[in-house]
């Protein structure tokens, strides 16, 4: 039998059968086959979560051969794409049609359906997470049966479009596009105490604004991504080289020798930030937002009310010192509009600021995710679906204002909890029945 492991390498599974279905027609047979022999159902993309979210011992499908774009509409700005469409090969698609994701995250390799169910996000004040994008989705449920999730059904599209994948096999979206664009790039460090003072400006005044901050270092790498209609200027071939080798080779360096020798990490830390050069250049939004990375880590995010920001990171930081956890990631910041278009959003009804931690292979990463998340938790914290976290479905209930609602979609499109996994029933519980027209 074969085993299955996540792009970080620390989460594994043997499922019954692994298969990749041609067609939609094949995804609904091999789902209401294992329906009927009681057998579970989760589907993987790229294996980018890293939690034990796909793991199974059931069917697992892997829908590389239901990619590409099967529709454009560019003046309605609408394009549909297969399920499994890694965002690498969309995104040039798009551009080739003279269109652009409004908003990415800083890792493209996520399939379409990944990165939407677990509502990855970019950054930008106006901007909401990729499942906001989302117009429609089509469903194979536990029977076979093919369920299109649109705007004539608001609640069961709003469960759809963050589904954690416990609904159903999502097949193919209806995407909202824009024309494409192009961002004037610039990172620059900044003392933090200078980020931290003029927070909502650098928030407000930056079309796509972030930072990341070392533990025990006293200035932040600050990303600032404004659209421009200037020409396209990219990075020189040897400063983009450089940028990727300090990015991966040298942090890649430093974390192996913090991990073998903890003491020095605050030194290594302080060094990496020293490193760090000014950069300025325009390019295709979808290569400004996409960031190589090959160093290997587990991750937690937690998203929190933005006007909470300034305060969790400086807990975090003092936290990290206080308590001698050997961190050598630097925490990521990114900001998040409000939206009340999916039930599970982690941004949902507040503008959100995201807090990424990481923590490197092979090192442990219980006690520093522990200490985040009771700091977001005293915040109003709520995780990323696709990243790690350590709550159940009854800590999660109380921080979802649409829970029940989802829950209700839940019960009646998958009544038998054929799409569950160890994750999924410790994450969102065993399938509420009696909600709405359940075992309908």
């Amino acid at each position: 039998m074969t085993e299955w492991t996540n792009w970080a390498g620390d989460e594994s599974c043997i499922p019954g059968q692994i298969l990749q279905p041609r067609s939609v027609d094949e995804v609904a047979r091999a789902v209401k086959e294992s329906a009927d022999a009681g057998r579970t159902v989760r589907v993987v993309g790229a294996g980018h979560s890293f939690s034990d979210l796909v793991c199974t011992d059931g069917l697992l499908l892997n829908l590389d051969h239901l990619s590409g774009i099967q529709h454009v509409d560019a003046e309605a700005g609408l394009v549909t794409v297969g399920a499994g469409t890694r965002l690498y090969d969309l995104n040039q698609a798009l551009a080739a049609c003279g269109l652009a994701l409004a908003n990415l995250g800083d890792i493209d390799r996520q399939s379409i359906a990944g990165a939407t169910s677990t509502a990855t996000h970019g950054t930008g004040r106006s901007l909401g997470n990729l499942a906001t994008q989302v117009e429609a989705v089509d469903l194979v449920l536990a029977d076979g049966s093919l369920l299109s999730c649109t705007e004539a059904d608001r609640d069961v599209l709003a469960a759809a479009r963050v589904s954690l994948g416990a609904l159903g096999v999502a097949t193919s979206y209806q995407l909202r596009v824009v024309p494409a664009f192009a961002l004037h790039a610039q990172a620059r460090t900044m003392p933090m105490a200078e980020v931290t003072g003029r927070l909502d400006e650098l928030v407000d005044d930056n079309d796509h604004f972030e930072f990341l901050v070392f533990p025990h270092a006293d200035a932040a790498l600050v990303k600032l991504n404004n659209r421009t209609d200037e020409p396209i200027r990219p990075p020189r071939d040897l400063a983009r080289r450089a940028s990727e080798f300090l990015e991966n080779g040298v942090v890649e360096l430093a974390c192996t020798a913090g991990r073998r020798f903890p003491s020095r990490i605050p030194a290594l830390n302080r060094a990496l930030t020293r490193l760090m050069t000014p950069t300025d250049h325009v390019d295709h939004s979808y290569r400004v937002f996409a960031s190589r990375r090959s160093v290997r880590f587990t991750e937690m995010e937690v998203a929190v009310p933005r006007a909470a920001c300034a305060d969790v990171l400086a807990e975090i930081r003092r936290t990290i010192t206080a308590q001698g956890l050997d961190v050598n990631f630097p925490i990521e910041v990114r900001f998040v509009a409000a939206d009340e278009k999916a039930h599970l959003s982690p941004s949902y009804g507040r503008e959100t600021a995201y807090l990424a931690v990481h923590m490197y292979r092979g090192m442990e990463w219980r006690p520093y995710f522990r200490a985040v998340q009771d700091i977001a938790l005293a915040h109003g914290g709520r995780p990323h679906w696709g990243k790690r976290h350590l709550l159940d479905a009854e800590q999660l209930a109380g921080l979802y204002p649409a829970w029940d609602r989802f829950q209700a979609v839940r019960a009646q499109l998958d009544p038998r909890g054929v799409f569950t996994n160890e994750h999924v029933r410790r994450v969102l519980g065993p399938v509420q029945t009696g909600g709405r027209d359940a075992g309908r």
